[in-house]
């Protein structure tokens, strides 16, 4: 796999990313990755199998993320979240003129990719997200939920530990050990990073009847991070949508126990978009 590492400046911030394509791409993907971690952490797995798909992937750091800059676990805005991905949806088209541009989104990714389906007018060939962050599985203690949103008014800036467990992000104990050691992953978190992201979650489930545009959902039941129950729900709300249950599945698919199969499943419905 040949990586080709690029920056851009966009949103007052210098962006990383990579882009790797096949030999004859059918379409091009544009891949976001989740809170709190990176795009590199999908050359392993996912990317691999985007590519056997023929398909182009263009991947980015999201502001205070990985090697893109910024104060860890701060955004200026969640505008300024979808404007970063339009921004590289653009650079994706750039680099692939005249061909289908997809959405992948994973955990916060996924909540950015429906997003910007449901608020920009993007023409896109579809969407997939994996566990997205449309609600929390678990609740924050109530005194930290009152701080936070006093601070997002006198101090957004201000980040705290995000309270994330590590372990539910896989069943595969090793898999939580290199999440946990991963040197651009950060448990960092400001009011203006989380409490948009999570009132754009609601916002996303009560208007998933607008979506217009053919995505693919796939959530494993288990996941201790982010609500199941949240995914089902934007599925029941839209006629655009197939949801893949993984039965057990914790938050990060592509690292679980049903790795296979999670890929598999994205393979080919990805296929049936090619037609």
């Amino acid at each position: 796999m040949e990586v080709i590492e690029f920056r851009f400046h966009t949103q007052a911030c210098e962006v990383y990313g990579f882009y790797t394509h096949p030999e004859n791409p059918k379409g091009v993907v544009v891949l976001v990755h989740g809170f709190g971690e990176h795009s590199g952490r999908y050359i392993e797995k996912v990317i691999p199998m985007l590519l056997a798909s023929d398909l182009a992937v263009l991947a980015y750091d999201n502001v205070g993320h990985g090697k893109s800059s910024g104060k860890r676990g701060h955004c200026s805005s969640y505008s300024s979240l979808l404007n970063m991905l339009g921004d590289s949806i653009e650079e994706a088209k750039k680099r692939c003129p005249n061909l289908p541009v997809f959405l992948y989104g994973h955990s916060m990714g996924g909540n950015l990719v429906l997003n910007y389906a449901l608020r920009r007018e993007a023409k896109l060939a579809g969407i997939i997200t994996t566990s997205p962050y449309l609600r929390l599985a678990f609740q924050a203690p109530k005194w930290k939920m009152v701080l936070g949103k006093m601070l997002l008014h006198v101090m957004p800036s201000l980040t705290l530990p995000s309270g994330l467990d590590p372990k539910g992000i896989s069943r595969i104990s090793e898999e939580v050990e290199k999440y946990k050691n991963d040197p651009l992953v950060h448990d960092k978190v400001s009011p203006m990073f989380s409490f948009p992201v999570m009132d754009a979650g609601e916002w996303a489930i009560q208007n998933a009847d607008q979506l217009a545009v053919n995505t693919l959902l796939l959530h494993g039941t288990a996941d201790p991070i982010i609500d199941y129950n949240g995914t089902k729900e934007f599925h029941q709300n839209s006629n655009k949508t197939l949801l893949e249950s993984f039965e057990g599945g914790y938050h990060e698919l592509h690292y679980d126990l049903c790795s296979t199969e999670m890929l598999s499943t994205i393979q080919d419905w990805m296929k049936q978009q090619l037609v």
